[in-house]
């Protein structure tokens, strides 16, 4: 049974849509120890929803993880932790921080809690509701 991921970018610095020209990535960067914690608990074929931090502030895309964690091979700190993410399909409609704070629902999702938490884990109801806002 897979898990559910939502994970941040800013969209100057990689968006959704370079991850789907490209896609495959390294999802790389993190270095909040709560977020390196969840990186080292994805595991291959977890689904993940991208959200577009900065500007945006929406949800943009889904993916899923195409790799187990393992070390950043750019890093030269053995706790730093990466994994390979592939696009699936940029979502129909973006949904957008606003939509989510406004229903009560989602205050206990991460995103809501946590805002500048890069790697967060989605409960099952969560990431159904989550997909189905943005048309998936």
């Amino acid at each position: 049974m897979p898990s559910y991921w939502i994970v941040k970018t800013e969209p100057s610095t990689y968006s959704y849509d370079d991850l789907h020209r490209d896609g495959k990535t390294v999802w790389d960067g993190v270095r909040n120890n709560l977020a390196l914690k969840h990186i080292r608990s994805m595991a291959k074929g977890d689904e993940v929803l991208v959200y577009h931090s900065g500007a945006d502030k929406a949800l943009a895309g889904l993916a899923v993880v195409a790799s187990d964690p393992y070390p950043d091979p750019k890093a030269k700190d053995e706790k730093l932790a990466v994994v390979d993410l592939r696009a699936v399909k940029p979502l129909p409609r973006c949904v957008t921080l606003a939509e989510i704070k406004a229903d009560g629902g989602f205050k206990e999702l991460a995103l809501v809690r946590m805002p500048r938490l890069s790697v967060m884990p989605v409960p099952v109801g969560l990431w159904k509701r989550l997909v189905k806002m943005a048309g998936s």
